[in-house]
């Protein structure tokens, strides 16, 4: 198995393809790489694809440690290095998607371009509002129902039904990651990353809400935003033909093979 060590923690990564520019797959908070099966098999055809179990999840290692955004981000930039991948386009969904924006942020030289998918970036206040409620769920003694529930909550009624169940079956992560890194995330200022990103940002919504769009095109003028069409939270497993397409064009006129 492809593993990297960086000080306290053991990476797991997998690495496909060739061809620039290439793809950083990175995804969210109780996931792993398997969330990303349908944009290997499109993309692996004519790019160089990574997709790693970020700290804490999946095979890679889970210390007992604060899973800050920037820990996440530095872990990815020292990964990177690692593996020779130069300005590689970072994807990241859900959690991943900060982690890959406060990558640009702290390592500007690094990635050639950000897509975040239904990313918490500059979360309306009344997402923030119930932050605290499951903050304190996550780190209590029913844990795992709280960690149920955070999933559940992710879907929104319209999902394909083997999606939602494949997904529920896998997702899951220890308590002390998952209760800090979902506090972290929205402790993050995403705001200041994304004014400070100085390579090309595509956002794609699936419509729930999860970004403040306004807000995060006044810190980001040349944002480009699209959105899915009937699917939720999950949209690169549900509707990966609007997904895959939607980058390949990005990459296309905002990327190239540089």
């Amino acid at each position: 198995m492809p593993f990297r060590t960086r000080a306290d923690a053991r990476l797991f990564y997998d690495d496909v393809g060739d061809g620039r520019p290439p793809l950083l797959l990175v995804h969210g908070i109780m996931c792993d790489h398997r969330f990303w099966g349908p944009q290997v098999k499109y993309f692996g055809a004519r790019h160089r694809v990574v997709r790693v179990d970020l700290r804490g999840h999946g095979r890679s290692d889970a210390p007992e440690q604060d899973y800050t955004m920037g820990l996440l981000a530095d872990d990815l930039a020292w990964l990177c290095t690692e593996l020779d991948l130069t300005r590689p386009v970072v994807i990241g969904h859900s959690m991943g998607g900060v982690v890959a924006l406060e990558l640009a942020a702290r390592h500007p030289e690094l990635p050639g371009a950000i897509i975040a998918l239904d990313s918490a970036l500059v979360p309306p206040e009344s997402t923030r509002a119930l932050v605290p409620t499951f903050a304190t769920a996550l780190r209590g003694a029913d844990w795992q129902a709280a960690q149920r529930q955070l999933a559940e909550a992710s879907f929104h009624g319209d999902e394909d039904a083997k999606v939602k169940a494949w997904v529920l079956e896998r997702i899951g992560a220890p308590q002390h990651v998952v209760a800090s890194a979902f506090v972290e995330m929205f402790a993050c200022d995403t705001g200041a990353a994304a004014a400070a990103c100085k390579v090309p940002l595509l956002y794609l919504s699936s419509g729930g809400g999860a970004a403040d769009l306004e807000r995060l095109r006044g810190r980001a003028p040349e944002l480009i935003i699209g959105q899915t069409v009937g699917a939720g939270h999950f949209h690169q497993l549900e509707v990966p033909e609007q997904i895959n397409a939607m980058i390949e064009r990005f990459l296309a006129i905002r990327v190239g093979r540089k």
